[in-house]
């Protein structure tokens, strides 16, 4: 399947970050020959302590205070790049995570991008294993999602039933309802034990 719309416009990211998040569901982001349609997204909020921007702009978190639409990229943990979507206005540091993908194009060059991966499910499903499989680094950073090397397009058919859950994987901020996924789908990194 391929998505043949345009790029979602820059005034999509134009608002809350959660918002967002859940309107990715379902969205195609590609990146060169590779591309997978979004099923699990998490939102981080300027007020969040979870969030890069909580104690204001620093080196790192200077590409979240600047224009939505434009892809925020770091580095986590020392291994692992992880991308994200700036989003609200200019000056509002607030992103949305891109999770997990399901895979629809460029499934060879993932799987020699990442030859751990045990099935195709494993190829995109975490954030980690998302950006390493779409070939994705710091220089990344900064590009705009309208119109740049990465692109997300919006979703050809309705998303479907999302989970409203708890995000995974940190310890600040962790019970706030701030991650979205597509409740059937198996290519979600991980599920919650009670949805809302």
């Amino acid at each position: 399947m391929t998505h043949s719309a345009a790029p979602l416009p820059q005034a999509f990211y134009d608002r809350s970050a959660a918002e967002v998040a859940m309107d990715l569901l379902g969205a195609e982001l590609s990146h060169e020959s590779t591309a997978g349609v979004i099923v699990e997204t998490e939102a981080y909020l300027m007020d969040d302590p979870a969030c890069h921007a909580y104690n204001g702009v620093t080196p790192r978190s200077r590409v979240m205070f600047g224009e939505p639409g434009r892809a925020y990229v770091y580095l986590s943990y020392g291994c692992h790049w992880l991308l994200n979507a700036v989003a609200d206005r200019q000056g509002v540091g607030s992103a949305a995570l891109i999770r997990a993908l399901e895979p629809t194009r460029g499934l060879d060059i993932m799987r020699a991008r990442r030859p751990a991966a045990r099935n195709d499910r494993d190829l995109a499903s975490g954030p980690g294993r998302l950006s390493q499989a779409l070939g994705l680094s710091k220089e990344h950073n900064g590009t705009p999602l309208w119109d740049g090397p990465l692109a997300i397009r919006p979703a050809d058919k309705p998303a479907g039933a999302v989970v409203v859950s708890k995000r995974v994987g940190i310890s600040k901020g962790a019970s706030l309802p701030l991650r979205f996924y597509l409740a059937d789908n198996p290519h979600v990194s991980k599920r919650a034990r009670r949805a809302r």
